[in-house]
C-alpha cells in the first residue's frame, strides 16, 4: 500500500471545512420550515385542529388525573389500581401534549420576514471577501480559514435564543456569520496557489465542493432531527461538528507544502518542481490593484461566479420552502429532495474534473476552452433546466428531476471560475477570489428578496414559475458573455514584482550610462 500524499489528506480536511462552512448557510433554511408557523389556510386549519387536541388532551389528562383520588363521606381514599389509571398513561399524555404544544409555539413570520431571515446571512458577507485574502496573504490560510468556520459554529449555539427574543436578534447573528464566513473561501484559494500543479487543480478544487456534500447530507439529516428531536438541535449538532472539524484542521492543515512536518520529500519536490516560480513570496509582493480591477479575464471570472452562485443560493436557500408548500412535502421527505441535488452537483463535479485535469494534460484543449466548456454547462445548460422547471415544474417527479439535474450541472463549476482564477494569478488567486466572491455572493440576498417579493401572500405555482425564469435569465446571460470573453492564461502582472526589480534595473543601468557620459 503506497503512502499516502499529504495533499491528499489535505483534499479531505478541506473537503469538510467546506461542508462544515455549509452546514452554518443552510441549517436556518431547513429549521425554518418548522420554525414558522404556515400562513396557507390548508396548515391554519392544521393548527386549529391541532389547538383542539391539546385542549382535548388536557382535559382528558385532567379528568383521568381527578380521578386518581376519590371521597366518601368526607374521607379521601385512593381508588383500586384497577381503576384508576396508570403512570404510563398519565406519562403518555403529558408527552403527547408537549409535543403539541411545540407544532403550535412557531414564528408568526409572513414571506417577507423568512426572505429576512434567510438573506440576512449575505447582507455583509460580501464586506469581507477581499479582507479574506489579504489576511490569508498575511497570515496564512490555516488561521484565516480555521478561525472562521468554528466561531460561525460557535454562534450557532446562540441561534435557538435569539430567535425567541426578536428577529431583529436572529438577522444581526447570521449577519455576524455572513460576515465571518466570508473570509473562508477567499483564504482557502492563497492555501491551493501553494499546494497543487497546475493540472491537477481541477480535481483538487472539488474538495470545495464539500459544500454540496454538506447540503445533501445536512437536508435529509437535519429533516429527520427536527422531526425526531426539535429544531434548535439543528444548530446544536452544527457547533459539535464544527469544533471535532476544527481540532483536525490545525493538526493536518499547513500553509505550505514546506511547512508541513510530515510531508515526503518526494511529494514536496513534485510540488515545487511544477509550480515553478509562478509562486512568488506572499508576503512581500505587492499587490497590483489597478491591473486586477481593470482585467477582462478577472471580470469574466466575476460573471461566470455570479451565474453558478445564483442557482446554488435559489435552490440551497428555497428549496425547502419550495417542496413544502408547492409540492406539500413533509419536512423529511422535503429535507431529502432538497440534499439529493446537492449530491449529484458533487459526483458531477468530481467526474468532470478529471475529464478537464485528462484536457489538459494530454493538450486536447486549451486551458481557456476547458475552462469555458466548463462555465458553459454549468451556466447555459443549468438555465435551460430552470426553463423547463418553470414550464413544467407542477408535476412533482419532473420538479424534482429539473432541480436535480440543473444543481448537478453546476458542479462543473469547480473546472471553470474557480479554477480559473488561479490559472490567471496564481500569486493572487485570494485576492482574485475575495473580488469574485464580494460580487458573487449578492445572489445570496438578491434571490432571497425576489423570492419573498414574488411570493408574498401568493404562495402558487406561478409566483414559483417567476422565481425560475428569472434564474433561467440570469444563467443563460453569464454563461454566454463567459464563453465568448473569458481567457484562463496566465497574467503577466501575476509576477509584477519581478516586473518592478527589471524596471529599477533598467533605469540604474540608464543612469549609469548617462553618468559615463557625462
Amino acid at each position: 500500500m503506497g503512502e499516502i500524499q499529504a495533499r491528499t489528506v489535505l483534499w479531505h480536511v478541506i473537503f469538510v471545512g467546506f461542508a462544515i462552512n455549509y452546514l452554518v448557510i443552510i441549517n436556518l433554511n431547513i429549521a425554518i420550515v418548522e420554525m414558522v408557523a404556515p400562513t396557507n389556510h390548508h396548515n391554519a386549519s392544521y393548527l386549529e385542529s391541532s389547538a383542539a387536541k391539546i385542549r382535548i388532551d388536557k382535559t382528558e389528562f385532567n379528568n383521568l388525573r381527578n380521578i386518581t383520588f376519590g371521597k366518601i363521606n368526607g374521607s379521601t381514599y385512593q381508588m383500586p389500581a384497577d381503576v384508576r389509571p396508570s403512570q404510563s398513561k398519565l406519562k403518555e399524555f403529558t408527552e403527547e401534549d408537549k409535543k403539541l404544544q411545540n407544532k403550535l409555539e412557531k414564528f408568526q413570520w409572513n414571506e417577507h420576514q423568512q426572505a429576512l431571515a434567510l438573506g440576512s446571512f449575505f447582507w455583509l458577507h460580501w464586506l469581507t471577501q477581499i479582507p479574506g485574502g489579504i489576511l490569508a496573504k498575511k497570515y496564512g490560510t490555516k488561521l484565516i480559514f480555521g478561525l472562521s468556520n468554528v466561531i460561525t459554529c460557535w454562534i450557532c449555539m446562540l441561534i435557538p435564543l435569539v430567535s425567541y427574543m426578536d428577529l431583529k436578534a436572529l438577522l444581526v447573528l447570521r449577519i455576524i456569520q455572513g460576515l465571518l464566513s466570508g473570509l473562508s473561501w477567499p483564504a482557502m484559494h492563497s492555501m491551493t496557489a501553494k499546494w497543487i500543479p497546475p493540472n491537477e487543480r481541477s480535481k483538487f478544487i472539488t474538495s470545495y465542493f464539500g459544500s454540496a456534500v454538506g447540503v445533501a447530507v445536512a437536508f435529509p439529516l437535519f429533516g429527520c432531527i427536527i422531526h425526531w428531536l426539535w429544531w434548535p438541535w439543528v444548530f446544536y449538532i452544527t457547533t459539535i461538528v464544527g469544533t471535532v472539524w476544527w481540532l483536525a484542521w490545525l493538526y493536518f492543515a499547513y500553509d505550505t507544502p514546506a511547512q508541513h512536518p510530515r510531508i515526503s520529500a518526494k511529494e514536496l519536490t513534485h510540488i515545487e518542481k511544477a509550480l515553478g516560480n509562478t509562486i512568488g513570496n506572499h508576503q512581500t509582493l505587492k499587490i497590483p490593484w489597478k491591473d486586477i480591477f481593470t482585467s477582462r479575464p478577472v471580470w469574466m471570472n466575476v460573471i461566470g461566479q455570479w451565474g453558478g452562485a445564483w442557482i446554488i443560493f435559489t435552490v440551497m436557500t428555497q428549496a425547502p420552502t419550495y417542496f413544502k408548500v408547492i409540492h406539500d412535502w413533509d419536512i423529511r421527505a422535503a429535507g431529502v429532495f432538497s440534499g439529493i441535488p446537492h449530491l449529484l452537483r458533487m459526483i458531477f463535479a468530481y467526474f468532470f474534473s478529471l475529464l478537464a485535469d485528462y484536457l489538459l494534460r494530454n493538450d486536447k484543449l486549451s486551458r481557456t476552452n476547458v475552462r469555458k466548456l466548463a462555465t458553459g454547462i454549468s451556466c447555459i445548460l443549468n438555465g435551460l433546466m430552470m426553463l423547463s422547471l418553470a414550464l413544467l415544474g407542477t408535476n412533482r417527479i419532473l420538479a424534482i428531476t429539473f432541480i436535480c439535474l440543473a444543481t448537478m450541472f453546476q458542479g462543473s463549476g469547480t473546472s471553470g471560475p474557480l479554477s480559473s482564477m488561479i490559472d490567471i494569478a496564481p500569486n493572487f488567486a485570494g485576492i482574485i477570489s475575495g473580488l469574485c466572491g464580494t460580487i458573487g455572493c449578492m445572489p445570496g440576498f438578491l434571490s432571497a428578496f425576489i423570492v419573498g417579493y414574488l411570493t408574498l401572500n401568493n404562495q402558487t405555482f406561478e409566483a414559483w414559475t417567476n422565481v425560475f425564469l428569472v434564474a433561467a435569465a440570469v444563467l443563460c446571460g453569464c454563461g454566454f458573455l463567459y464563453v465568448c470573453f473569458a481567457d484562463s492564461t496566465l497574467q503577466k502582472w501575476n509576477d509584477n514584482q519581478a516586473s518592478t526589480d527589471e524596471d529599477k534595473r533598467e533605469q540604474l543601468m540608464k543612469e549609469d550610462t548617462e553618468r559615463k557620459i557625462s
